[in-house]
């Protein structure tokens, strides 16, 4: 077994909050990053992306923003996740994860 695959109880306590943290800033970069993308690939004037309930956009353009806001948003979180895990494993020499 290598450190990425098992980690210690209070190795996996002390980096909760690390985590959570991590996790907020992902939502928020995530957040910031889809709409800068649904921006510039949109077409017409509206700035911001459709949401479900809205009776002006098409079924369609719904759906695929959606797709890709869970895809910026996926890449995002597993990118954040996986740098602050191998950052809090140099600062401490143990993997945070199971």
């Amino acid at each position: 077994m290598t450190s990425e695959e098992k980690g210690s109880t209070s190795a996996k306590i002390l980096y909760r909050p690390v985590g959570l943290v991590s996790s907020m800033v992902a939502g928020l970069a995530a957040s910031a990053l889809f709409r800068w993308v649904w921006k510039r690939a949109s077409h017409g004037d509206a700035e911001d992306p459709p949401r479900a309930l809205e009776t002006d956009y098409p079924l369609r353009e719904i759906l695929v923003a959606a797709v890709a806001q869970g895809a910026i948003y996926a890449f995002v979180k597993a990118l954040t996740d996986r740098g602050g895990a191998r950052a809090f494993q140099r600062l401490t020499g143990e993997w945070p994860g199971s």
